[in-house]
C-alpha cells in the first residue's frame, strides 16, 4: 500500500496517508488502501488505538481533483465514490471499538477535514488549517461532515463553515472545539503518539462502549440512551479490566488494563 503506510507499535496502529506530492489527496487507490488499513487496525487484537495522520505538509486535501475531473469528463460523475469509499471509511473510523486519534499536521480540506472530524480526538500542528471546500466547487458535504461538524461546533457554526467554506487556522479550530490541542509543528508527532499510547493502555472495552453510546445518543431519545447505557454498563462490569481496576482502586494502586 504505497499510498497509505501502516505500522503497529505499543499497541498503536499508525495509518499515514502517503501522497505528499499531492497533499495526500485521495485517489480511488488511496481510498481503497486507507479502508484496508483502517479495517486491519479495527480487527487486529494487538491494536488498541489508532493514529491517523498525513505525510509531508498536509493532512489530507480531500478528493484528488485530477482523477475527479477525468471522471466528470468521461461522464462518470462521482463514480459512486461516496457510497463505495468515503462512507465505509468514515463508518470504519466511527464504529471501530478502539479510539482513533487524528494528528492534523497541515491542510485538512473537504473530505480530508471530514476524516479528522470522524476521529475521536484531534491534535493539531500550529500549521494546521481546516477548510470545508465542498461548496467552492459546487458540491454538498460528504464523508459524514454534515453529521460530525455540527456535533463539534453546533448547527449555526457548522452552517457557516459549510456554506462559506472559509478556512480555519489551528488557533480558531481550538477555540471552536474542533481540536483538543494545538502544538508546535515539530512536536505534533510525539504529542499525538503520546495520546494514542495512553489510550492504548486504557480500558479498551470501556472505550468501545463509550464510542457506541455517544454515536447512539446523538440521534436517540433520552430513554433509548439510558437503556443502551445500562446494557453497555452491564457488559463492562463483567470484564477483567473493571474487576482489576476496582481492586486496584481499593488497594490505592494504579490499575493496569489489558483490554479484556
Amino acid at each position: 500500500m504505497d499510498d497509505v503506510l501502516y505500522s503497529v507499535d505499543d499497541a498503536v496502529a499508525t495509518v499515514t496517508l502517503n501522497r505528499p506530492e499531492a497533499m495526500n489527496s485521495l485517489t480511488t487507490q488511496a481510498k481503497a488502501d486507507l479502508l484496508e488499513a483502517l479495517t486491519t487496525a479495527s480487527q487486529a487484537y494487538a491494536v488498541r488505538a489508532v493514529l491517523l495522520t498525513g505525510s509531508g505538509r498536509a493532512f489530507c486535501a480531500g478528493q484528488d481533483l485530477n482523477e475527479h475531473a477525468a471522471n466528470l469528463e468521461a461522464g462518470r460523475g462521482l463514480n459512486d465514490t461516496v457510497r463505495e469509499h468515503y462512507n465505509p471509511i468514515v463508518r470504519t473510523i466511527t464504529e471501530m471499538g478502539k479510539p482513533v486519534v487524528a494528528a492534523v499536521n497541515g491542510v485538512a480540506a473537504g473530505a480530508g477535514a471530514a476524516l479528522a472530524f470522524a476521529c475521536d480526538l484531534r491534535v493539531a500542528s500550529e500549521k494546521a488549517k481546516f477548510a470545508m471546500a465542498f461548496g467552492s466547487i459546487g458540491l454538498a458535504p460528504d464523508s459524514g461532515s454534515s453529521w460530525t461538524l455540527q456535533r463539534l461546533v453546533g448547527l449555526a457554526r457548522a452552517s457557516e463553515l459549510l456554506l462559506l467554506g472559509e478556512p480555519l487556522d489551528a488557533a480558531r479550530a481550538l477555540e471552536l472545539g474542533i481540536v483538543s490541542r494545538v502544538v508546535p509543528a515539530g512536536e505534533l508527532g510525539a504529542a499525538a503518539r503520546e495520546l494514542a499510547v495512553r489510550l492504548a493502555r486504557g480500558p479498551t472495552g470501556a472505550y468501545a462502549a463509550t464510542k457506541r453510546a455517544l454515536n447512539h445518543a446523538a440521534s436517540s431519545s433520552l430513554a433509548d440512551a439510558l437503556a443502551l447505557e445500562a446494557d453497555l454498563q452491564d457488559a463492562c462490569a463483567k470484564t477483567d479490566d473493571h474487576l482489576n481496576a476496582t481492586r486496584a482502586f481499593l488497594g490505592k494502586e494504579r490499575p493496569v488494563f489489558e483490554g479484556r
